[in-house]
């Protein structure tokens, strides 16, 4: 999977964005707003993880998976109310409903609803993979915003890390009991969510 979709996902990990961040340059428009677009689509993980645990097949599976709900609802979603009332920043101001804002929301929900779990497992490895990823390497630059600072560290610490490991052994576990026409439809999962990464970090930017 990983192989498979390289050249996306190495254009998502050196995005603008990133590249941005690493340079500590990012606009703080373009931060704030990005924080407005991800505080809502963290929200959104919460029902997707939902739809995972519902759908898992071991108790061993739905435990884990609690676990992350609890992350993110208790400290994903904690770290954007202090940051939004820090900052002032009034979610409402902006258009959640921004077609690449959307389109990302509504297709990894869609995967969720009328997926299996492993569909859902690969939609999130893409996203979480690839945030693990390029985190890893901003953290070691200097970050001059510490409300920046301790979002990519947060997805550079070692549960986050976990969390991606994980993910990658569900479907290392599961591949080996799939036929090549199921490995390939959950490999195009993968590509068809960093496609939807890449347009979602675009929208920050508004078009500049």
């Amino acid at each position: 999977m990983l192989r498979e979709n390289a050249a996306v996902l190495e254009a998502m990990v050196d995005h603008r964005f990133v590249n941005d961040i690493e340079q500590d340059r990012l606009p703080l428009e373009v931060f704030e707003r990005y924080l407005v677009y991800e505080g809502a689509f963290v929200d959104t993980a919460i029902s997707i993880f939902a739809y995972a645990a519902a759908k898992a097949g071991t108790i061993g599976q739905k435990r884990w998976l609690i676990g992350v709900l609890d992350a993110l609802a208790n400290r994903q979603i904690a770290y954007f109310e202090r940051t939004f009332a820090a900052r002032a920043i009034d979610p409402s101001s902006h258009a959640l409903d921004r077609p690449p804002v959307e389109a990302f929301r509504a297709g990894m929900l869609e995967i969720a609803r009328r997926g299996g779990f492993l569909d859902i497992v690969a939609a999130m490895f893409a996203a979480e993979w690839m945030y693990w990823t390029w985190s890893k390497r901003a953290a070691a630059t200097r970050i001059s915003d510490p409300v920046l600072r301790e979002w990519v560290d947060m997805h550079a610490d070692d549960a986050f890390a976990a969390q991606a490991r994980w993910l990658k052994d569900e479907l290392d576990a599961a591949g080996a009991g799939l036929d090549a026409a199921e490995r390939a439809r959950l490999s195009g999962v993968f590509g068809q969510v960093q496609r939807l990464e890449i347009a979602f970090h675009d929208a920050p930017y508004d078009g500049r």
